[in-house]
């Protein structure tokens, strides 16, 4: 018999672990046995500190603020891009709003803000670009508060930043496409106010783009309180709760000026 043969060896290259850069509080995914929520985090921060780790040149990190309406999510967005200055941008998820004649077409006028009158799908595509920054520069949609319709390609973003903040009731749902954008974001935080506070703004709000006072009570008590419900079921899938002081009453007379309002205080168990 012939001698049996060795078959040839195949040279290979000892495995060499990829590198990735180091991330910044790893979020882990639903289901994985580790706390989430409010006790997550046991460590109060300023708001801008904490948004301030996150910035990494040469990565790109997401920030999501949710909460229900009135709850201050855009005056904190953009006070965080205000001390960042060129580390952040802010992109609001209510850029993707459907367009008026759109929501009449479907019947959904009368409840807009509601999940069913956005286009989730296509904001977590836009998640999606903004979270691998491959592309020179992103534009992201706007809603005009002046025209009550989202404007396309409103607000540029470039891949050399750092830090996107994105805002909005409906980013810790765990329904339909809304359930995708957990995973995207490197912290997701909630504002929570006391609910007098939050009400008496939202009604201010509407006050101030066209409403009666009748109709911008009946608004924020009827369609805007049902989505808050709807929010305030979500506040147990973020990194950290903040619980904005209420503001200072105000004066009947007038008087010397206030002094600044302390800080945030956070929801730490």
């Amino acid at each position: 018999m012939g001698a049996i043969q060795e078959p040839p060896h195949e040279h290979r290259e000892p495995h060499r672990p990829r590198f990735r850069p180091p991330a910044l509080a790893p979020i882990p995914a639903p289901g994985d046995g580790r706390p989430r929520g409010i006790g997550r985090d046991r460590t109060p921060a300023d708001p801008v500190r904490r948004a301030r780790r996150l910035v990494v040149p040469g990565r790109r990190a997401i920030l999501g603020i949710a909460g229900p309406p009135g709850s201050g999510k855009s005056t904190l967005a953009r006070r965080l891009a205000a001390a960042l200055p060129g580390q952040a941008v802010v992109v609001p998820m209510d850029g993707f709003h459907l367009a008026g004649a759109e929501l009449e077409r479907l019947g959904r006028q009368d409840r807009k803000g509601a999940p069913d009158t956005f286009d989730a799908a296509g904001y977590v595509a836009l998640l999606h670009r903004l979270r691998e920054a491959v592309d020179e520069c992103v534009y992201a949609p706007e809603f005009r508060r002046e025209i009550e319709e989202p404007v396309a390609g409103a607000i540029p973003v470039p891949a050399r930043v750092p830090l996107v903040i994105t805002e909005g009731n409906y980013l810790l749902l765990d329904d339909g496409p809304w359930a995708r954008i957990r995973p995207l974001l490197d912290e997701a935080w909630y504002l929570a106010p006391d609910e007098e506070t939050r009400i008496d703004r939202l009604i201010r709000r509407h006050v101030a783009h066209g409403r009666s006072p009748e109709a911008a009570r009946a608004w924020s008590l009827g369609t805007d309180q049902r989505n808050a419900d709807l929010v305030a079921a979500t506040r147990n899938r973020a990194d950290l709760v903040l619980t904005p002081p209420p503001p200072e009453p105000h004066r009947a007379t007038p008087g010397p000026a206030a002094a600044p309002a302390p800080p945030a205080r956070h929801d730490t168990p």
